[in-house]
């Protein structure tokens, strides 16, 4: 589970303690990442960095967890660390986050900013992105979920279509990219913080789409 904010320091990895919660009433174990974040040391490739040890710290844990049947689900800022998390087998030997050794093999992403270029020139993802990014723009095909596909994993994108926080044009673009591999759901009358309520349709369905694809 990967939290979103933008990247930014001010919010943090609270945001989805309701939905691992439930998530573990529903018998599945889950993982509440945290990371650094722009404006406490985080960016590019720190934040990258984080992610990608948190899903690898998987390996190490002492309990009867099954790594064949890994899933991440991220929202808005988390949706793109997730789908990232899920093409790390993609980037090139020596990049930040290269050589994974867990792989999810399902991810939701909720509301997620799946394509960098295009968050970093569509408000009011644009600042934000290019914070993250420490103004780079030689770095979009390592950080960009867009720019790795095919990831190799099933995939959920949802997206309300009342969100004006992050621009459903996103997640349309990548879904474009993604292919057969992505499924894009447009929820009618959802914005963008439904989707981190525990009790809310958006979250029932991405919830349960997750448990059919790892049982």
């Amino acid at each position: 589970m990967i939290h979103g904010g933008y990247w930014r320091a001010r919010y943090d990895l609270s945001l989805m303690t309701g939905l691992c919660e439930d998530l573990a009433g529903r018998r599945l174990a889950a993982w509440n990442l945290e990371y650094r974040r722009v404006g406490n040391g985080g960016g590019w490739p720190e934040t990258f960095l984080d992610v990608a040890a948190g899903v690898d710290a998987l390996a190490d844990i002492d309990a009867p967890l099954d790594l064949s049947r890994v899933g991440a689900v991220g929202h808005s800022a988390g949706g793109h660390l997730a789908l990232w998390a899920a093409a790390r087998a993609r980037l090139p030997a020596g990049a930040p986050g290269a050589d994974p050794r867990v792989a999810p093999r399902a991810v939701v992403s909720q509301a997620g900013v799946a394509d960098l270029r295009l968050a970093a020139v569509t408000a009011p993802s644009d600042e934000p992105t290019r914070a993250l990014l420490g103004g780079r723009d030689d770095v979009y095909e390592l950080a960009s979920p867009r720019e790795l596909v095919p990831l190799g994993a099933e995939q959920l994108v949802l997206h309300g279509e009342l969100d004006d926080t992050v621009s459903i044009a996103i997640s349309r673009s990548y879904a474009a990219a993604a292919g057969d591999e992505c499924e894009l759901r447009v929820l009618p009358n959802t914005g963008h913080f439904e989707h981190i309520d525990a009790s809310s349709a958006a979250w029932r369905i991405a919830a349960d789409w997750l448990g059919e694809q790892l049982r």
